[in-house]
């Protein structure tokens, strides 16, 4: 073989080879990448049925149970237009309340009920998430009455 055909056959392996890895690293991250979305925007239909998402707002006053098992919790996520009814099982952050922004990743079940595998409280009076202030004030915007999922 002669040794511009060596040279060209490593360079189209070696391109092979930088693709897959690309590929590799694109899957990982996409798989990875979790979307937020306030409760209007999954009364929309626009958070995914079968991917883990973040939902965040506050939590509806009134709305947090407590099962007797002492880690389940039944808790609504509300952006002031609509109400999405969610359970976790685990501990709670300390800075969970009625009234208080929340952050939470899950899954929507078909029943409507969000079903979060992660729950996170804001850590000040003064801080809530981005997405969720922001989704808070579009909400406030709209000027729409709270209505269920």
């Amino acid at each position: 073989m002669k040794s511009r055909y060596k040279k060209l056959s490593l360079i189209a392996v070696a391109l092979v080879g930088l693709g897959g890895a690309a590929a590799l690293v694109l899957n990982a991250f996409q798989s990875n990448l979790v979307f937020f979305f306030s409760p209007t925007e999954v009364h929309q239909g626009k958070a995914p049925a079968d991917r883990v998402f973040r939902i965040g707002g506050l939590v509806q006053e009134g709305s947090v149970q407590r099962q007797p098992d002492g880690l389940t919790t039944r808790f609504v996520v509300t952006d002031t237009a609509r109400i999405i009814p969610a359970v976790y099982t685990g501990i709670l952050p300390d800075l969970f309340a009625e009234g208080k922004g929340v952050v939470a990743d899950g899954k929507l079940g078909s029943d409507g009920l969000f079903v979060a595998n992660r729950v996170l409280a804001k850590h000040d009076e003064n801080y809530m998430p981005p997405e969720a202030a922001h989704a808070l004030e579009q909400a406030k915007e709209a000027g729409k009455t709270l209505k269920s999922y």
